[in-house]
């Protein structure tokens, strides 16, 4: 039998499109990144969906000559932020509508996910990975910062969460710190570029976490008043602010292994693409007795291959 899925997920950064066979190899992929002015620090809800409705007519025409050999099947769109039922983000409706329009005049069935699960699941991917027993997830992202306790299922995963951030994300950090050395926004991979060039000790920055929890506002108020006047130091701030990142995580991490008795940790989400991030975190593992896996680093940011997947999985199961 021969035939695609077509994936579709529309977040808060980019505008995502992905095409699996039937075997769930990846025949297409494509993403614009949503344009945010320099010195801003995101965009709203309602200017990001404006955005996806004049990029999704773009990546379609493209994916064209990539589904011809394989007929696209079903469609799946990420639908919601998390697989929470109050879970809800105005720019997912830009996927909802253009999936199910799709699915419509094509007659096929139009599958949701959320987009945490397009994360797990091309995380997981990407790796050539699977759990036969509940894991440990650590969604780390410009609006996420969770630990999860995962599920894994047939058609694809129940997720509690057990950690994460009291206050603002590790992506928010990361942006925040990142937009106010003049970096473009999201500012991720500029911060750790800059990170890995410094080559002096790294500051020190305090880590303050508890049960689970990490607060990250604290550090946001010391690094940014650091940075007044002294551009002579960004690398060095920006080294000692993925660091403090990692060992926060490090710590929360642990505290979730040993209260659910896990060892397998999976790590994803724009952050955890970070060099500075996995080379700190792997160095912990030893150390820790956990194994951390991170996903493919271009599977990290946003994407709909995961979305595709779970489409994939749920087509055939039909």
């Amino acid at each position: 039998m021969e035939g695609c899925v077509l994936g579709i997920d529309t977040s808060n950064y980019t505008t995502s499109v992905a095409i699996v066979d039937f075997d769930g190899s990846l025949i297409y992929q494509n993403r614009i990144l949503l344009d945010v002015k320099m010195g801003e620090r995101g965009l709203r809800q309602s200017d990001a969906l404006f955005q996806h409705v004049k990029n999704m007519p773009l990546l379609l025409k493209a994916l064209d000559s990539s589904y011809r050999a394989n007929p696209i099947k079903a469609v799946a769109v990420s639908s919601k932020p998390r697989p929470l039922e109050d879970s809800y983000m105005p720019v997912f409706l830009a996927g909802i509508s253009f999936g199910e329009t799709i699915a419509n005049l094509l007659g096929i069935n139009c599958y949701t996910a959320s987009h945490q699960e397009n994360h797990l699941e091309a995380a997981l991917w990407s790796l050539q990975k699977t759990f036969d027993k509940p894991f440990l997830a650590v969604h780390i992202s410009g609006g996420t910062t969770e630990i999860l306790q995962v599920f894994p299922h047939p058609l694809g995963y129940n997720t509690t969460i057990i950690g994460g951030t009291a206050d603002i994300s590790a992506g928010q950090l990361v942006d925040r710190v990142g937009v106010a050395m003049g970096l473009p926004f999201p500012a991720g991979k500029h911060l750790d570029a800059a990170a890995l060039q410094e080559k002096h000790p790294p500051l020190e920055l305090p880590v303050s976490v508890k049960d689970g929890w990490i607060n990250f506002s604290g550090v946001e108020t010391k690094v940014l008043r650091m940075l007044g006047g002294h551009p002579e130091a960004y690398g060095s701030i920006a080294k000692a602010l993925l660091l403090c990142i990692a060992k926060s995580l490090d710590k929360a991490i642990l505290y979730g292994c040993k209260q659910h008795n896990i060892q397998n940790v999976l790590l994803m989400g724009g952050v955890a693409s970070s060099q500075v991030v996995r080379t700190a975190l792997s160095k912990q593992q030893k150390q820790d007795h956990v194994q951390y896996y991170f996903g493919k680093q271009e599977f990290c940011t946003d994407h709909a291959v995961g979305t595709a997947l779970l489409g994939l999985k749920k087509y055939l199961a039909s």
